[in-house]
């Protein structure tokens, strides 16, 4: 087989064609493979990529319709990427190549294509082999691969991305090794395998490298793959808020309008680039709107065009993008709506209006959509019906909701709290949350992140990202449509069985701040954007009133913080003692925050302006130790402490901040455009900016009008500080004794063999033989039950498992239920044990209802409930919490993804509310917690290594104070589900 470079990914493998045609091996070698048998199409192949560049691609398999595109591509193609492919100048495809090349059985030969705008960009194809290089069948599991790319798309990713899908494809279909064979100067080909983070070997033959990889995915691999994806959606998010030219298609030729607002807040913002007006409808004469160039349509403009919002009926939009990916606009942003939030026929047009703009290599905002802002002192892009461009500052702010994102723009205005940059993305039918958490990640404009969510269309990949992110940055979340028990209209989001509440626990473990209403989210994002993270939860409280220092101290203990007793200066203190006892409270080792309380002096005026500047002296005075320690304040109708810490700060760009590289940077505006307005003054809270160093970032000192609400937004930022701590030290997975993992493996695939066909969607439940065999295989007991249809089977049960027993009923209704009696104890004769086999069937029913069972007795201890499942959208989840009626009710169940480490094992035993019943509550004996740990790291690794494993449940696992007992466990089997975060990078589906 002959293999190309990034430089060259070739129309195909070996042909084996005679007379030097593309061949595989060795030039010339005459075919001896069988004609392709007719299969299905498999349209499960088919994804949406985002190239390295941010643009997008079409991955889908080549078929016997595509000869004219493969002509066509191949001619685009230079001489020097064909002699690389083929290893001899090749420079046309014969009518048999291209036969051949668009002929496929999607089993043994395969060959996959990445288009935009219809056209081949790219190809790979792998042919399976035998050990000696052959044209082969099943069972061979090797097969030659090659690629060839077109020269003008080179250096975009696209044959790093395609080498992923064909390596999943080929692992489907039984490859488990591909073969490469490349000319030593084709390094860009050599380089696509040996970064793709496989395990491979190479070896140089007759002049050319031999590189043999092996398929199955290695942590190198995955972790290669999702920094590429990180790069590649970072970017498609950077070239959207970061345009050199944008185009306003739909602005109205009068006042008024979506387009015209547009248009006029890009000029008021001072956009930096160049601005087009677009509408179909101007005469010929009228080449302007608002001062800046208007055309019929955006191939008239005659300039690239990166960014086009698009503000016209819903109808007229496929035309729009038509027109702006024919002529290389890079992305969209759809104010239009009429999509998927108005019904059956809205989706349809969604679907098709994702389509068309991917086939382009376009991305979207929207539809439906408010519309994007970036304050970089080189972008002051106001693509979006925001009347004004929000202050510079260090907050990436993301809504669904373009309603919220008006409430949430002018309350963090209000605040004073400045943006880098703003995203509102409507329908979000493209461009998401875990998009822009990609380009946040690592963007150096943005300290903290606020998302508004009303849906997560893949939380497996969500939290993901979040817990990267959430290592490096704050990230803040408010979930909407929480208990509606559907998404929102519009939304496009995977069915999961997951409940919201776990999703929540899983965002939380991850890093992710959860705050339940905007208000919350605006408080925690000004406090984490303008203070530093505390080191623990020992507060300082001062101020001059004792009442509101003491609601503050009671805040602090709700909260779960330590707070010290309030410091209380008195009516009578002076803005010099708050400055002074300030200054004491953040030189103090004993605490880690500050609270300073404040009320309104009597009769006297301008001391407000006096206490601001005396806290910000005390702050900037407060040298390293101060500099460690976040500051709140709390007032009480202080409206002149607000203005005044209001005036006291600026909230411009910090001078040298830009976001789009040098290299971009795009001609002057041909129109005038006017500076952004100042922020108006605040109104019911501000903070203080410090502005000491212009090059350094500001410090804001946030102001609260409720102590609830200051020590609430100070608490989480305490636990995300732990968070990060502890995140430096994830904990292990360890390896136990006693687990066979191959007899697991041999079990499932007897019982899926024997019991699973046709059961796909249902599953396989275990009996009670076989959870107890699988979960034996992993150093898991249960205690035996005996089946007792009558009293004298329950005695000769007792005899056969010794005495004492318990007797209990398996009937669905009473399972798992001993308040409704089904249960009975410490039977330790004979004698008791006819007698509650009595007592049961006459107060319950009869015993084929019932279905009685015996059981030994287990140490006395607390009854635990253990679970695991797997959820195609989340991932497999362990569950654990108390046995009973009581937590059920109150929902106390902590999770955690799995794999699950020694520490989260920790933490899962110790979050529930009821954990000090594990540690000796009221004098009772702890329980043997490190066996209970082990427990749940058992279950997850079984879980983790058996994907077919979709449920456990170990109920209840009896936790005493010398070991657990195991004393009910149910099992269900199915085929592994899909995931929607595993294999090649994709974009989602419509």
């Amino acid at each position: 087989m002959r293999s190309t470079s990034e430089q060259a990914d070739g129309p195909g493998g070996p042909s084996g064609e005679a007379g030097g045609g593309p061949g595989g091996g060795a030039a010339g070698r005459p075919s001896t493979a069988p004609a392709p048998e007719a299969h299905a199409y498999p349209d499960h192949w088919e994804a949406d990529v985002v190239l390295r560049d941010g643009g997008t691609a079409r991955i889908r398999p080549i078929t016997a319709d595509d000869a004219d595109r493969l002509v066509s591509f191949y001619e685009q193609v230079s001489d020097e990427s064909k002699y690389y492919r083929f290893f001899a100048p090749y420079p046309r495809l014969s009518a048999k190549d291209v036969h051949r090349f668009t002929h496929h059985d999607f089993v043994d030969r395969v060959g996959l294509a990445a288009t935009v705008g219809g056209e081949f960009i790219a190809t790979v194809r792998y042919d399976r082999i035998d050990d000696r290089g052959r044209p082969a069948s099943t069972p061979a599991d090797e097969a030659e691969v090659a690629f060839l790319v077109q020269d003008a798309h080179q250096g975009r990713g696209v044959a790093s991305a395609l080498l992923e899908h064909i390596a999943a494809v080929a692992r489907e279909r039984g490859i488990r090794r591909f073969a490469a064979e490349v000319l030593p100067a084709n390094t860009k080909m050599i380089k696509v395998f040996t970064d793709a983070g496989y395990t491979q070997k190479r070896s140089f033959e007759d002049g050319s490298v031999r590189l043999h990889l092996d398929l199955e995915p290695t942590d190198r691999s995955l972790a290669v793959q999702r920094a590429r994806e990180q790069r590649a959606e970072a970017r498609s998010v950077q070239r959207l808020l970061a345009p050199a030219s944008v185009a306003v298609v739909g602005a109205g030729r009068t006042p008024g309008g979506v387009g015209r607002t547009v248009l006029r807040n890009l000029l008021g913002a001072g956009f930096t680039g160049r601005v087009y007006a677009v509408n179909p409808g101007l005469d010929p004469e009228e080449t302007e709107l608002d001062g800046v160039p208007a055309f019929p349509s955006v191939a008239a403009v005659g300039a690239p065009v990166d960014l086009a919002v698009v503000a016209v009926p819903a109808e007229r939009v496929p035309e729009v993008v038509a027109d702006c990916g024919e002529h290389g606009v890079r992305g969209l942003v759809v104010l239009s709506a009429g999509y998927a939030e108005s019904g059956t026929e809205g989706r349809a047009r969604q679907r098709a209006l994702v389509r068309q703009a991917r086939s382009y290599g376009m991305r979207i905002i929207g539809p439906n959509a408010f519309g994007i802002i970036d304050t970089a002192a080189d972008v002051r892009l106001n693509a979006s019906l925001a009347p004004e461009m929000p202050a510079a500052g260090r907050i990436g702010l993301f809504t669904q909701s373009a309603a919220i994102g008006v409430a949430l723009l002018a309350r963090l205005h209000r605040r004073g709290a400045g943006l880098s940059s703003f995203i509102s993305a409507g329908n979000r039918a493209d461009v998401s949350g875990n998009d822009v958490l990609q380009h946040w990640y690592d963007d150096p404009a943005t300290d903290v992140v606020l998302l508004y969510l009303e849906s997560i269309g893949n939380p497996r990949k969500f939290t993901r990202l979040a817990r990267r992110t959430a290592a490096v940055k704050p990230v803040v979340v408010v979930k909407g449509a929480r208990h509606s028990g559907s998404a929102p209209p519009g939304h496009r989001v995977p069915v999961t069985r997951v409940p919201h509440a776990t999703v929540d626990a899983l965002l939380r473990q991850a890093g992710v701040i959860r705050v339940d209403t905007v208000t919350e989210l605006v408080d925690a994002g000004v406090l984490l954007a303008g203070q530093p993270l505390p080191a623990g939860p020992r507060v300082a409280i001062l101020g001059n009133s004792e009442s509101l220092g003491l609601l503050a101290y009671d805040a602090c203990l709700t909260e779960g913080l330590r707070p010290q007793r309030p410091l209380d200066l008195t009516t009578a203190a002076t803005p010099a003692d708050f400055r002074d006892a300030l200054a004491a409270a953040l030189a103090d080792d004993t605490c880690d925050a500050v609270v300073v309380t404040a009320i309104p002096w009597v009769g006297i005026e301008g001391t407000t302006e006096v206490l601001a500047a005396s806290l910000r002296e005390a702050v900037a005075g407060g040298g390293a130790a101060g500099a460690a320690k976040p500051v709140v304040v709390v007032h009480v109708e202080m409206g002149g402490l607000a203005e005044a810490l209001s005036a006291a700060t600026s909230t411009r760009p910090v001078p040298g901040r830009t976001r789009r590289p040098a290299a971009a940077a795009p001609a002057p505006v041909p129109q005038e455009a006017p500076e952004a307005p100042e922020a108006p003054e605040a109104q019911e809270t501000q903070e203080t900016q410090e502005t000491q160093d212009p090059a350094a970032p500001a410090r804001n000192i946030p102001a609260y009008p409720a102590a609830e609400r200051a020590v609430r937004a100070l608490a989480e930022a305490v636990r995300y500080g732990q968070w990060r701590r502890q995140a430096a030290d994830p904990g292990r997975v360890p390896e136990y004794d006693a687990i066979d993992q191959a007899g697991a493996a041999a079990l499932i695939d007897r019982v899926l063999g024997e019991r699973g066909a046709g059961q796909e969607s249902r599953g396989v439940t275990l009996t009670a033989d076989e959870t107890g065999e699988l979960l034996g295989r992993y150093g898991i007991a249960v205690r035996p039950t005996l089946p007792a249809p009558g009293p004298d089977e329950a005695v000769a049960a007792a005899a056969r498992l010794g005495y004492p027993v318990a007797l209990k009923t398996t009937a669905p209704h009473l399972r798992h239920r001993p308040d409704l009696g089904g249960v009975r104890l410490d039977l330790a004769t004979e004698e008791q044990l006819r007698t509650a086999y009595t007592e049961l069937t006459e107060a319950l029913g009869k015993p084929e209802e019932l279905q009685p069972v015996v059981q030994a007795m287990a140490p006395r201890g607390v009854d635990t409930v253990v679970r695991a499942a797997i959820d195609p959208a989340v991932g497999a989840v362990l569950s654990f919490g108390l046995a009973g009626a009581a937590s059920e009710l109150l929902g106390d169940t902590a999770h955690r993804l799995i794999p699950a480490t020694d520490r989260d094992a920790a933490e899962l035993v110790r979050s529930i509310r009821t954990a000090p019943l594990l540690f000796g509550w009221r004098g009772s004996a702890p329980v043997d917690t490190p066996a209970l740990e082990e427990l749940l790291l058992r279950v997850s690794r079984l879980v983790d290594d058996h994907p077919e494993i979709v449920s456990v449940a170990l109920e209840p696992a009896v936790v005493a104070p010398g070991g657990v007992s195991v004393l009910g466990a149910a099992v269900r089997l199915a085929p592994p589900p899909p995931t929607t975060d595993l294999g090649p990078r994709r974009l989602p589906s419509y």
